[in-house]
């Protein structure tokens, strides 16, 4: 079982994440934005970070930048969840550190699986 840290402004979307990583046999921790998501990243080491892009004080594209900055959190895989699609957008975020992308509407299978290849 890993300790899943997902990051989303959206109470629905982090509940709507939550439970698919819950199903999966996974616990979950929360965070709102990224200030929360790197003060929850430093205080749970978490084995993998869902990371929405666009929030509210600091966004997902920095967020991701600290906490692969951060010789405490950069080891821990971030996965961009977003609705944010366009090439350079995807370019962005790996550009950010982000080791996967994925990008909302998705289904639960495809969340499944990035969980199956990050989630260990």
């Amino acid at each position: 079982m890993t300790t899943v840290l997902i990051v989303d402004d959206v109470k629905t979307d982090r509940e709507l994440i939550g439970k698919v990583v819950t199903a999966a046999g996974h616990a979950v921790i929360y965070a709102c934005d990224g200030d929360d998501a790197l003060a929850q990243a430093r205080a749970n080491l978490p084995g993998l970070i869902l990371l929405d892009v666009i929030m509210p004080r600091m966004d997902g594209f920095n967020a991701c930048r600290k906490l692969k900055a951060d010789a405490a959190t950069s080891a821990i895989p971030v996965v961009m969840v977003t609705h944010k699609s366009t090439p350079s957008d995807r370019f962005w975020g790996k550009k950010q550190g982000a080791d996967h992308y994925l990008t909302k509407p998705f289904s639960p299978a495809q969340l499944q699986e990035v969980l199956k290849l990050y989630a260990r």
